[in-house]
């Protein structure tokens, strides 16, 4: 069979590319430059006020797939803390266009109903993770990097390991710093390059992540984690990058210039975090490879979801 004539493909080009930029306008808010932009969360409550660390009053409602959710995931392990914040676990439905609860709650059969029971005529984004309080049917935060703290110092009363502190003062300088490296251009670097919508956007996301993954592979040649030998929150922030990169970012992403099995440094980082304890449990391989192949439509419009690479190098534990 021949191609098909020119004109067919021109125009089936056209017509795909004004249908993509379309859709990635809502999927993916974007600069002049064609920069991916995210949006800031909304919702920004801390525990206090009429929010009291009461045991059992708050859930989290997370996603699988969701690195930003994992975060709080993998702080509520760290911390012993299952006992005393409940989750609800979400399922990605593109046909939605968001989070599915996995039951009716108050009435809601999706995140976006939810948002609006607690807020009558919100028209924000429903994105996870939420931490929401059951007393009073609202929601305390939808900040992940802000959630996590709160998980480390609101509830020590209430965990099994209040004696672990993933945010230490002596440390606090050297933590802001490298979250602020880490969110620009590796947790948000891979979106970045994922949903750049110009070439110059990618190349500049690409670079960027590349560069700060070169650092941290020299940083951790010296010691066991970002901020010399303790764990803390800018571990977790990385980690839940990391632990996707080979199996979504490489590929769907377009992060292709190197794995993180070929930095050996990183590499046993991630192994390393992934053996702590509760944490393994948090990884969901095959919702996460679902999640990103099956409802990112623009990003693959055919639908086919790869099979499982191969993960066995987190197999063996790290030092």
């Amino acid at each position: 069979m021949a191609i098909p004539p020119s004109w067919i493909i021109q125009t089936g080009r056209s017509i795909w590319t004004q249908i993509w930029q379309v859709m990635m306008s809502q999927l993916a808010p974007r600069n002049g430059r064609g920069e991916y932009q995210r949006p800031q969360s909304e919702f920004r409550h801390r525990i206090d006020g009429i929010y009291s660390p009461q045991p059992n009053r708050y859930r989290l409602y997370v996603g699988w797939s969701c690195p930003w959710a994992h975060r709080t995931l993998v702080v509520r392990a760290l911390k012993g803390l299952e006992n005393s914040i409940d989750i609800t676990i979400l399922r990605g439905d593109a046909n939605a266009g968001g989070w599915a609860l996995p039951e009716p709650e108050h009435g809601c059969k999706t995140l976006a109903q939810l948002y609006r029971l607690a807020n009558p005529g919100y028209t924000g984004r429903s994105t996870v993770p939420m931490l929401w309080d059951t007393q009073t049917n609202s929601i305390v935060n939808n900040e992940s990097a802000e959630i996590v703290e709160i998980l480390n110092s609101e509830f020590n009363d209430h965990a099994t390991h209040p004696e672990l502190d993933l945010s230490p003062v002596a440390l606090q300088d050297s933590l802001d710093r490298w979250n602020e490296v880490i969110y620009q251009t590796v947790n948000n670097g891979v979106y970045r390059c994922g949903f750049a919508q110009t070439q110059t956007a990618y190349d500049k996301a690409h670079t960027e992540l590349f560069a700060t993954l070169d650092r941290i592979e020299d940083s951790l040649a010296t010691q066991n984690y970002l901020c010399g030998d303790l764990l803390t929150l800018a571990d977790v922030r990385l980690f839940t990058t990391l632990i996707r990169f080979d199996l979504v970012y490489h590929t769907l992403f377009k992060c292709n210039r190197r794995r993180i099995q070929d930095y050996p440094q990183i590499q046993a980082y991630v192994q390393k975090i992934y053996h702590l304890p509760g944490v393994t449990q948090t990884c969901d391989f095959a919702t996460i490879l679902q999640d990103y192949y099956g409802n990112l439509f623009p990003l693959n419009p055919g639908g086919i979801v790869p099979k499982l690479p191969d993960m066995s190098y987190l197999v063996a534990r790290g030092d």
